[in-house]
């Protein structure tokens, strides 16, 4: 088996009996039970949110995000994620569809899932004039999406691709302002999470990692403590202990269906590996979460 798990779709928004949704609106007015989102899980779909008030924390991946207002929340399928946090104020908008409703009819530009799935920032600070206009954006969709219309999933499709392209625009603005600002060990430090992020099913060995980026283990290991706090080993260990605590919340799989999803060499070697890293066995945690 390698389906990573818990995915919840899209669907789980809506009533269980409704048909199976491709694009849904969450705001102040939506009321709905969602994904159990006190536990890592991950869903079928992307998300673009924008905080309106209040504060929230988010772990995604590898990463902890302290979320607040005019903050953009960009969330892909393959992120296993975890809302740690909510103020009692908190507010949102946000968009969620599948790479279905996208792609049907090929109404989608190629470069923008390619640039959501390559996303290594799930949270990003918007000015004020930015988060203005993508929150108009957001409403004006969510009206559309609202009307009964005979082509209303068209003008819909149309619409995201529309947000997409300022969505694409305030993220590069950001991302290059960053790299500019960041040393060589903070790049290479980035770009490590990244493909930990990757290959960390298949890759355990800081030596893949530091030949992914030309350089050497050792120096891969010096500039990621300096530049994180936390050996490569570390991050490494961590982005795999996530991995195996959102599969072992499934309750169709066994520990030693775990473990042949993460290439362990058995259920023991992984049971080895857990225990050292959590302190309790993965059995143990399987039982209690």
């Amino acid at each position: 088996m390698t389906t990573p798990i818990p995915t919840y779709p899209l669907q789980y928004f809506s009533a269980p009996a409704a048909e199976a949704a491709g694009v849904f609106f969450l705001d102040d007015s939506t009321h709905t039970d969602g994904p159990p989102m006190h536990t890592p899980y991950r869903g079928d779909y992307y998300k673009i949110g924008l905080c309106l008030r209040g504060s929230a924390e988010l772990q995604a991946n590898l990463e902890t995000y302290a979320i607040g207002p005019g903050d953009l929340m960009l969330i892909t399928p393959h992120t296993i994620k975890q809302w740690t946090d909510f103020s009692a104020d908190h507010d949102s908008l946000s968009l969620f569809f599948t790479r279905d409703f996208m792609t049907a009819g090929h109404r989608l530009h190629p470069e923008h899932l390619q640039f959501l799935d390559g996303a290594t920032r799930h949270v990003l600070p918007l000015a004020a004039a930015e988060a203005a206009s993508i929150q108009a954006s957001l409403l004006f969709l969510r009206d559309k999406l609202r009307a009964p219309h005979a082509y209303r999933d068209d003008i819909v499709k149309n619409l995201i691709n529309s947000l997409l392209y300022e969505v694409v625009a305030a993220y590069e603005r950001q991302r290059e302002a960053r790299r500019g600002g960041q040393s060589r060990g903070q790049l290479i430090a980035a770009d490590f999470k990244q493909l930990v992020n990757a290959h960390c099913l298949t890759e355990r060995s800081v030596a893949f990692y530091g030949e992914q980026l030309c350089i050497t283990p050792k120096h891969l290991s010096e500039t990621v403590r300096e530049a994180t706090g936390k050996t490569a080993s570390a991050w490494i260990e961590e982005a795999v202990m996530l991995e195996a605590k959102a599969r072992l919340l499934n309750p169709a799989l066994t520990v030693a269906q775990v473990a042949e999803q993460l290439h362990f060499a058995d259920a023991s070697a992984f049971s080895r590996f857990f225990k050292k890293s959590h302190g309790r066995s993965p059995k143990a945690y399987k039982q209690v979460g």
